[in-house]
């Protein structure tokens, strides 16, 4: 690609690995359908922090939860039947998880006990649900990827209203991945991995969603996966398949490029750190998670209060 202002190429630093005493090297069904049938001993995504400053992360093919203190140290929070992603705080004791085989799952992190939120939507399973962000109503939005792509572009992005009331607001996405929201809470970005593409997505005053068009194309092996605003509405895109993350202006004009010196499956990341710059982001294949500076701290996450759909 050709930038006039060509972006700034940093590399990430590694911060913390998963222990070799929690690692399975050995197949499993997620990694048979999703990675060739290559044993994945683990295969991290989902960072959030906590307000002590631990970080979560899930391990999709062993449904796992970790924590890492601030300190590096691994341990695990909860261990169930699941495909846990892309993770949110609900409070300050529970995580609402995107779980890939079993739909929208509640995690008690002082327990570790997992129990379902939303499964099915009209009694029919989702395709596989894979990230979520709620904004500043309560209102939670999340993708439901599957094995959606170019061949079959039937991916879905819902949103579930505080009240329960769950709305289909696409259903056309050639495997809809991490979401994010801006400052102003009127767009949201979605990250389309198999079309190799992000997404903009204007929210209207109605609640409905027009004009959806394609705010930045990538390129290689495998597009965008999780994404974050900052508090100057940039956007960062993590990149699988690059190694990257790109921190995008308003015009979707790349400004810097983080590069993993681990792997090349950089799937998704969050704000930390004192003063909320820096980025962790999870280098999945390798078990590493990767730190870096960003020029400015990350949009804070909203939390929400929404009810299952269907419930009373």
């Amino acid at each position: 690609m050709f930038y006039l202002n060509p972006p700034e190429l940093i590399e990430f630093e590694i911060w913390t690995s998963l222990p070799e005493s929690l690692r399975r090297a050995r197949r499993s069904d997620w990694a048979d359908a999703n990675r060739g049938g290559v044993p994945a001993d683990s295969f991290l995504e989902g960072p959030v922090f906590d307000r002590a400053g631990n970080l979560y992360v899930t391990d999709i093919p062993w449904g796992r939860v970790f924590r890492v203190s601030p300190a590096g140290e691994w341990s695990v929070v909860a261990e169930y039947d699941g495909e846990p992603n892309g993770m949110k705080f609900i409070d300050d004791t529970h995580l609402l998880i995107t779980d890939y085989k079993n739909g929208l799952m509640k995690l008690d992190v002082r327990t570790g006990e997992v129990t379902p939120f939303l499964q099915r939507r009209n009694s029919e399973r989702f395709k596989g649900v894979n990230d979520l962000i709620f904004d500043a109503q309560g209102n939670l939005y999340f993708t439901d990827q599957g094995q959606s792509g170019l061949h079959d572009p039937s991916g879905r992005l819902y949103r579930l209203r505080p009240d329960g009331q769950l709305d289909l607001l696409l259903a056309n996405v050639p495997s809809p991945n991490g979401v994010a929201l801006s400052p102003d809470g009127r767009v949201l970005y979605l990250a389309v991995t198999r079309g190799n593409c992000v997404w903009r997505v204007p929210l209207l005053p109605d609640g409905s969603v027009s004009k959806v068009s394609q705010f930045f194309t990538s390129h290689g092996p495998s597009g965008p996966d999780g994404l974050a605003v900052d508090t100057e509405g940039n956007l960062l895109v993590c990149n699988p398949g690059l190694g990257y993350v790109w921190l995008l202006d308003h015009r979707a004009e790349p400004r810097i490029i983080w590069r993993s010196p681990a792997g090349q499956s950089t799937t998704n990341l969050a704000f930390g750190g004192a003063d909320g710059r820096t980025v962790y982001c999870t280098d999945s294949t390798t078990g590493a998670i990767l730190t870096a500076q960003a020029p400015h701290a990350g949009l804070p996450l909203a939390r929400g209060v929404t009810r299952p759909a269907g419930s009373p």
